[in-house]
């Protein structure tokens, strides 16, 4: 047993107490020791440190050069970080309201409100950029109105024009 001893020392264990002894305790109560020092998994909400990550990245993608800014226009980055911040909340809202404004009781629920959570990002992003789009492909209808009304205005008649001068 002594033999034994030293070995258990240097792996960090130490030898099982004799049965019947006093020394000998129960083994849930290692169990539940361990369990306490691991650390907890929250995949729902996620940290604030996250959404700001998530918001730097939307911004990249509305100003700097991708797909999304190559097909629909690039964004101002003033104007791309208040979008940005804005469809994040917005997502976060809406899934924190599919979680039913409680923490996910598991990880597996806690990975399906993060997945609402991402698509609704997608999706709010992809609704602006066509929006934006959209809008500065029209043009302004207030000038556009302004224009057609000159041009369609009929010019004065060259009798009435005459008879005012008179």
């Amino acid at each position: 047993m002594a033999e034994d001893a030293p070995n258990a020392a240097a792996e960090g264990t130490q030898p099982a107490p004799p049965e019947g002894s006093a020394d000998a305790a129960p083994p849930a109560s290692g169990a539940k020791a361990s369990e306490a020092l691991l650390p907890s998994l929250s995949i729902w909400p996620p940290s604030q440190r996250t959404r700001d990550a998530v918001v730097r990245r939307l911004v990249q993608t509305l100003a700097a050069p991708s797909v999304l800014s190559q097909r629909y226009g690039a964004v101002p980055e003033p104007e791309a970080e208040r979008a940005a911040a804005a469809v994040e909340a917005e997502a976060f809202a809406a899934a924190s309201e599919s979680a039913a404004g409680a923490s996910p009781a598991s990880v597996e629920e806690g990975i399906e409100v993060l997945q609402a959570y991402s698509k609704e990002v997608s999706r709010r992003l992809l609704e602006l950029a066509k929006s934006r789009s959209a809008a500065a492909a029209a043009p302004a209808p207030e000038a556009s109105a302004q224009e057609s009304e000159e041009s369609s205005a009929p010019a004065p008649a060259p009798a009435e024009a005459a008879a005012s001068e008179e």
